[in-house]
């Protein structure tokens, strides 16, 4: 069982004690930490919610919806949504907040809340540790019952959501329509499944093969969007005749593109495609995490821009992009963030924006990808021995790689020639991140080999 508190909200397994897993009373403390808090911040009393399709999630919208109500908060209920889609209601709604119910690429065992302030975007760490003190607070006051909150739904949410989308000027409704676009779409059997195929015929996609589109919330595979676990959309595009397959995790944040051969473009290079037809049409900076391929700040050098890096998190991602008036940015993760339509990472603006580059530009999912530079980024989840000192670890290592440049924003990161190599803890689950990124796969291997043997010397790894 776990319980996880950081910038990302509080994500936990379902079933267990309190304090050590999501369990009612966690979830209902939690509420009431952010219902306190928005109070705090305004008189203005609505909170917009919706919530993925894995099997927790009703039960805890009930939870949190009757929390906010009985703190005088009026609480409109967007059902099985996107978090992207959330994050716009809130805007819409001129709400005072919003929730997302959803742990993300987690297995079905997990649910989380993910909290979004009054501009739609996640709340960030000065706000979630004000949060998190509230959560210790036991003398909170409810309201009186003739100031109990009101409780709406708001079902066409999703739709107004692609209507926006279809109205950006960069997403050319014609020209996909036009291409006559045959799509595999794998959503995860979540929210996905709504939301994807809708936006897709909106756009003029006829020939659409939805697999794992029904939002039961039984997810068919490990619901993180990663090659090994998208083979049934790899076979169904291969064996087929396909311009395109994408695939989704529960809350439609992160988007992976498979071009017409079935071959991953590599969830790093979402950011990277849209990022390249963005800065065609709309010059300006770009920003992702440290953890993200530097292909990106390849391609904003050669459109004469500026990238900036960020620790990992969607919070300082959108607060450097707003710093520096960023076009676009995101996390290599498959996150898009695209300021014109709104600062929440969004599959669904993603999609939009690929299908209008392929379009106009005439070529094949392979050939558009051929235009980037080629890296090869591996990803390895370490533990760590019981106990371990993580601030002793990482001085370890500074001192190992001194004779490099080393970036310790959020765990430590050593730069070589035209290669990198990070470690960092996770926001979301309780494990220990490893990204190394190089022109060749021996080389990136060869990297992980000899810090993880720095870390197994230093006694460090389990195992």
């Amino acid at each position: 069982m776990a319980l996880i508190k950081s910038i990302s909200g509080v994500r936990g397994t379902i079933g267990g004690k309190v304090g050590d897993a999501l369990t009612p009373i966690d979830v209902v403390t939690m509420t009431a930490a952010f219902g306190g808090w928005l109070l705090k911040q305004s008189d203005h009393k609505v909170v917009v919610i919706g919530r993925d399709a894995r099997p927790s999630g009703l039960l805890i919208s009930r939870l949190v919806s009757t929390t906010l109500q009985s703190l005088g908060i009026d609480v409109i209920d967007l059902g099985l949504s996107t978090t992207p889609t959330i994050s716009m209601a809130v805007l819409h709604e001129q709400a005072s907040g919003g929730i997302a119910i959803t742990a993300s690429h987690n297995p079905a065992e997990w649910n989380a809340l993910k909290l979004f302030n009054k501009e739609g975007v996640l709340i960030d760490a000065m706000a979630a540790s004000e949060v998190f003190a509230e959560d210790v607070q036991h003398d909170r006051s409810f309201a009186s019952v003739a100031e109990l909150g009101q409780y709406t739904t708001h079902e066409s949410a999703i739709a107004q959501h692609i209507e926006r989308i279809l109205a950006l000027p960069l997403v050319d409704v014609p020209a996909i329509r036009h291409s006559k676009f045959s799509i595999a779409v794998d959503a995860v059997n979540s929210t996905g499944g709504i939301a994807v195929p809708q936006l897709l015929r909106a756009l003029g996609v006829e020939h659409i093969t939805a697999l794992y589109c029904q939002p039961s919330g039984q997810f068919p595979h490990n619901p993180e969007p990663l090659p090994a676990h998208l083979t049934a959309l790899t076979h169904v595009v291969r064996t087929g005749t396909y311009d395109l397959g994408v695939a989704v995790d529960p809350d439609v944040d992160r988007l992976v593109v498979f071009d017409e051969n079935g071959m991953s473009w590599g969830e790093e290079y979402t950011l990277v495609a849209v990022a390249d037809y963005v800065l065609r049409h709309m010059p300006g900076n770009t920003v992702s995490n440290l953890s993200s391929s530097q292909a990106l700040q390849d391609i904003t050098v050669k459109h004469g821009a500026h990238h900036f890096n960020t620790p990992v998190g969607e919070q300082y991602v959108v607060a450097k992009m707003k710093a520096t008036k960023a076009v676009i940015g995101g996390e290599g993760n498959g996150g898009i963030i695209y300021p014109a339509l709104h600062y929440s990472r969004d599959a669904l603006v993603g999609i939009a924006l690929i299908l209008s580059y392929l379009a106009r530009a005439g070529k094949t999912a392979s050939e558009l990808r051929a235009r980037f530079p080629d890296y090869v980024l591996l990803k390895k989840k370490v533990a760590l021995t019981p106990g371990t000192d993580w601030a002793t670890l990482l001085d370890t290592i500074r001192r190992q790689y001194q004779a490099y440049p080393i970036n310790t924003e959020d765990g430590i990161k050593i730069i070589f020639e035209k290669a990198w190599i990070h470690l960092r803890r996770s926001n979301t689950e309780p494990i220990v991140r490893l990204y190394a990124e190089a022109a060749t796969e021996d080389r990136a291997h060869q990297m992980v080999e000899q810090l993880i043997a720095l870390m197994k010397r230093s006694m460090v790894l389990v195992g």
